[in-house]
């Protein structure tokens, strides 16, 4: 990398595993409305660019028991939890650990990247519906006609019909149907080619390298505090394909004006940051939870939408009622609950060997939303 502008503000894989869990959100599924009351701004507040976030000096003000909160502290400090952080109304309302640590996102970074391609969308410098064969991609050993009729809208949201191997791991393709088998567009399949092909289409058809964008349009307009483009680089076995995987690297502080700006609907303090018709298109469940696959998924709470995993059907109730995550191996997580004006991000430093399962985080998540319905004076319904 010849250019390596950095982005320090403010003094300064794992293979993905993913196992599906089947949890049991009833419990979680407290809080049937935003929080309400004067100690909520009548407008979106934003931290000062490249300032820390302003905190809730009382969260009990807000409705959230100082018990609850100190229950979900005790259970992650016996966690490899590194870091979490929860903002509610703009301002931050809970922390735990150092928040100014940065690591690898891992999966997250498929989140980001949709994030990413908004603008591009709406300028018109990307068509969805543009397919692999008209923009000249490829791989190791031939894609057939077929496969190279698979369009970036089909790569973004996991259902290209490609089943070639990827050049990194951690994702279903080991429960892929046979390659041929599946049309484009008709079958979803979690499989990083489609995520990776995904960054190389991006960089194809706006000429821009991921990380320059993720700096450009993300990190500085959102002022972030720990960004080094220096630290981004892609990698991968690019003997089993050309595509390679485009890490992030982020803290968590930083994770969460990512959460931030995606629950004001792309809008940054007055600045059409991602486009908001694309927050509102990409976060919907393209791919419904009885849709998913392999079948071990549609138990789970989540459909799939462009890159963001969405909570869907039974699940969707409550607090969940339009929330969606980026979710990364061993830990990694961007939530947005837009019901509670609510962003959650959880972090563990992949390379200290520690993990954190997504059921063991949904466990943590429904802890923190109880700690809400519990400091409620009148419990809101459903808790």
């Amino acid at each position: 990398m010849a250019n390596r502008p950095h982005l320090l503000v403010a003094c300064r894989f794992l293979a993905r595993t993913f196992l599906l869990v089947a949890v049991t959100l009833g419990s979680a599924h407290c809080v049937s409305a935003p929080p309400s009351g004067a100690a909520l701004p009548a407008a979106a507040v934003f931290p000062d660019s490249a300032r820390d976030w302003a905190r809730w000096e009382n969260p009990e003000a807000l409705g959230w028991s100082r018990a609850g909160l100190d229950s979900v502290r005790t259970r992650l400090t016996a966690m490899p939890s590194t870091a979490f952080m929860a903002i509610v109304g703009g301002k931050s309302v809970f922390e735990y650990g150092n928040l100014q640590q940065v690591s690898y996102l891992a999966s997250v970074r498929k989140s980001i990247l949709s994030m990413l391609y908004g603008n591009y969308v709406k300028s018109g410098k990307v068509n969805l519906d543009r397919t692999l064969a008209q923009m000249g991609m490829d791989d190791i050993g031939g894609l057939t006609d077929a496969e190279k009729e698979a369009t970036i809208r089909d790569l973004i949201s996991a259902r290209s019909g490609v089943y070639h191997p990827a050049s990194n791991a951690g994702d279903d393709l080991a429960s892929a149907p046979p390659r041929g088998s599946q049309n484009h567009g008709t079958y979803y399949l979690y499989s990083n080619w489609d995520f990776n092909a995904a960054g190389a289409a991006f960089e194809l058809e706006t000429g821009r390298d991921i990380h320059d964008a993720l700096l450009t349009d993300l990190a500085l307009p959102l002022g972030m505090q720990d960004f080094d483009r220096g630290r981004h680089r892609k990698s991968g076995n690019l003997a089993a394909s050309r595509y390679p995987a485009y890490h992030i690297n982020l803290s968590t502080r930083d994770m969460a004006r990512i959460g931030y700006v995606m629950l004001r609907e792309g809008n940054w303090n007055g600045r059409q940051v991602v486009p908001r018709d694309w927050v509102k298109e990409s976060t919907r469940a393209i791919t419904p939870v009885s849709e998913m696959n392999p079948a071990p998924r549609r138990n789970g709470p989540w459909g799939y939408g462009y890159l963001w995993w969405v909570w869907d059907g039974a699940r969707a109730t409550g607090p969940y009622e339009g929330a969606y995550t980026g979710l990364g191996a061993v830990g990694q997580h961007i939530t947005i609950l837009p019901k509670l004006d609510l962003v959650v991000v959880h972090k563990t430093d992949p390379a200290s060997g520690g993990s954190v399962s997504h059921g063991q985080y949904l466990e943590v998540l429904d802890l923190f939303l109880r700690a809400y319905c519990e400091g409620k004076s009148a419990r809101p319904s459903g808790c």
